[in-house]
């Protein structure tokens, strides 16, 4: 712009000084002595017009940020450059195909801790059942899981457009895939005592542990997709949980009780079809999960042997239904978004970690009733014990609402969900599939005397500081009722891990963006339990936890791309 400026006037100094030179030559006008002194004059005036219009360009420019980088021509990366890609957020994006991903690392200190597994890709930030020292740790994935992945949208027709998902979860401190069967698998057999971090998900290992899926899209219609998909509970979760789903500081987001809709092997459906379509500020989702996998050989008899048990057939389908709005309120008073979420789940398992019995994999761990009067299965083991978990087996129902309020610097954050777990209406048998074809040697059908109801609450606040740094704290608690004959229950009789009982988490933590991929965080988390939630074995009189508190300071890194 200020070489144009100062194109400009000097073509108007140029032409009026021509023609004030050639008038005297045509006229020997004896007053060109004036005229020339005139056009002196003309030519400093505007010489100091272009020096102010300069001044006036650069004070500008460094008030303002410098213009938006114009797109990436059809067919080049999102990222125009080296520098670009690490000074923004640009997608590296090629043909309407992206890949991206996160490195989530750091380390911390635990008051109740165990060794580490290197197939853990949750930490241990939460309160362990089997918990018992003190421990600084590597802590793996703390605001986001470690991932690696490949997305695509392109355009076939008019308005149409291809998608898929291709993504999986990667353990920064081991390079394994994220495989939390895998912590029970290498504990089987040991004492309680010699135990590593165990715990229970729905990434088990899978190639593309977390998403793995294809549809179609249409502005207007919406988006239809089949394939490895994350619940409708697990978007709804990210959305309006505080901490986003942060595995150091969120009980919701560690622990998939909630986003599964009552067990956390269910926050991914596999062969899955799902639905979402917006309209204006209304959106709709729903989702259905077909049959896979095997149901394993069952039998109700307290005798049964291989011989006499039956082949059972998976009945477990999934569904679930999402209502939500992000409403703008006049004037500057910010934001408001809400959803409801439903979802069922037939068949439902939750890995009992891990394999509970004799303290020998040479012993038949398979059983088929309940929690209290097991039915073993007579003779050899019907599969093998050195790929296989423990499960108990439920039908879930869960509803779940939450809010978001966001105003200025503030985001308010609350929800509730209510899940009702019952025996299932078709068993599992030893056998039966369990997340990334672990196989289930002990399978638990008849483990509530009455329906099982957990309630999570949950509510935080996040505060941007500035435009870099937030600051986040988030409260979580989950209410569980007495499942067992209140006799059970009792001081006198002995607590067990299906009596009432309460967690709670708290949380607070910090997050700087040095650039828009690199931050670094720190924080703390306190979590304890009560009651039957801090029951660790649910098989005869109960085990208590070691300790029933955990505090778990963190500090770490994050690159995303």
């Amino acid at each position: 712009m200020t070489s144009s400026i100062r194109r400009s006037l000097a073509a108007a100094g140029v032409a009026s000084a021509l023609g004030v030179l050639s008038f005297p030559a045509m006229s020997a006008d004896p007053a060109s002595a004036d005229d020339l002194k005139s056009l002196k004059e003309q030519v400093q005036k505007q010489q100091r017009q272009i020096e102010r219009l300069e001044e006036a360009q650069a004070r500008q420019a460094q008030t303002q940020p410098p213009n938006p980088a114009q797109p990436a021509p059809p067919g080049s990366s999102g990222c125009a450059s080296t520098r670009e890609f690490f000074a923004t957020d640009c997608p590296l994006t090629w043909h309407g195909i992206t890949v991206f991903g996160v490195y989530d690392v750091g380390v911390g200190w635990v008051s109740h801790g165990l060794p580490e597994n290197g197939f853990n890709y949750e930490g241990e930030s939460l309160i362990n059942r089997n918990g018992n020292h003190s421990q600084f740790v590597v802590a793996p994935n703390n605001l986001s899981q470690t991932s690696l992945g490949i997305k695509g949208k392109e355009e076939f027709l008019h308005d149409w457009f291809v998608v898929f998902n291709a993504s999986t979860g990667i353990n920064p401190q081991s390079g394994q895939l994220a495989n939390m069967a895998a912590t029970n698998t290498t504990n089987n057999g040991l004492p309680r005592s010699s135990y590593s971090i165990t715990g229970d998900g729905a990434r088990a290992g899978q190639p593309f542990n977390d998403e793995f899926y294809g549809g179609v899209s249409s502005t207007y219609l919406g988006t239809l997709t089949f394939g490895r998909q994350r619940a409708l509970g697990t978007d709804a979760m990210l959305a309006y949980d505080p901490a986003g789903g942060a595995y150091s500081f969120s009980f919701i987001g560690y622990n998939g009780t909630m986003a599964g809709g009552g067990d956390t092997e269910d926050t991914r459906w596999d062969d899955a079809m799902k639905y979402r379509v917006a309209y204006g500020p209304v959106h709709f989702g729903a989702m259905y999960k077909f049959v896979e996998g095997s149901g394993g050989c069952y039998s109700a008899s307290a005798t049964w042997t291989a011989a006499t048990c039956t082949g059972e057939e998976p009945h477990n389908t999934a569904y679930g239904f999402d209502l939500g709005a992000d409403y703008v309120l006049g004037g500057d008073y910010g934001k408001l978004s809400a959803d409801v979420v439903f979802q069922h789940y037939n068949q439902a398992i939750s890995v009992v970690n891990p394999l509970l019995g004799p303290e020998s994999l040479t012993q038949p761990y398979q059983s088929t009733l309940n929690s209290i009067n097991t039915n073993p299965i007579s003779g050899n083991n019907l599969i093998g014990t050195s790929n296989t978990e423990y499960g108990i087996v439920t039908d879930n129902n869960a509803v779940m609402a939450a809010a978001r309020y966001t105003w200025q610097q503030f985001k308010l954050f609350a929800g509730y969900e209510h899940i009702r777990q019952t025996n299932p209406s078709n068993p599992l048998g030893v056998g039966a599939s369990a997340q990334g074809g672990y196989l289930l040697s002990g399978v638990e059908d008849n483990n509530l005397d009455s329906p099982k109801i957990v309630q999570i609450w949950w509510t935080g606040v996040k505060y941007a500081y500035d435009d870099n740094t937030d600051i986040t704290a988030s409260w979580y608690h989950q209410l569980q009722n007495d499942f067992r004959v209140p006799s059970t229950c009792s001081p006198k009789a002995g607590f067990r891990s299906s009596c009432a009982g309460t967690l709670n988490e708290v949380s607070l933590y910090a997050d700087h963006h040095f650039t828009r991929r690199f931050d670094v965080f720190a924080g703390v988390a306190y979590s304890d339990v009560s009651g039957g939630l801090a029951i660790a074995i649910p098989h005869g009189p109960g085990v208590p936890y070691y300790h029933n508190n955990n505090l778990a300071p963190t500090v770490g890194g994050r690159f995303t791309f």
